[in-house]
């Protein structure tokens, strides 16, 4: 798994993996060792980002420059 430490470049082979698998034109094996490492890449991706959401709750400061504990609200996007 190249860039396994890197969000980025995890997300980046995720969706090759997607596009190659969506494509259909792999035997079974092949798919199969894509999906395993698709997984792991979903994986590392959502416990970054997990790690992330918690750095931006506990840098959150509150109108009194107090700091506060606050969900991570995502942003709507349209």
């Amino acid at each position: 798994m190249a860039g396994k430490d890197n969000f980025e470049e995890a997300l980046k082979r995720l969706e090759e993996i997607v596009q190659e698998l969506e494509k259909g034109e792999i035997g079974i094996e092949d798919a199969l060792k894509l999906f395993e490492e698709g997984t792991g890449l979903s994986k590392l991706c959502a416990k970054k980002l997990s790690t992330v959401e918690k750095r931006v709750e506990i840098l959150k400061k509150n109108e009194k420059n107090e700091e506060v504990l606050e969900l991570f609200q995502e942003l709507d996007e349209d």
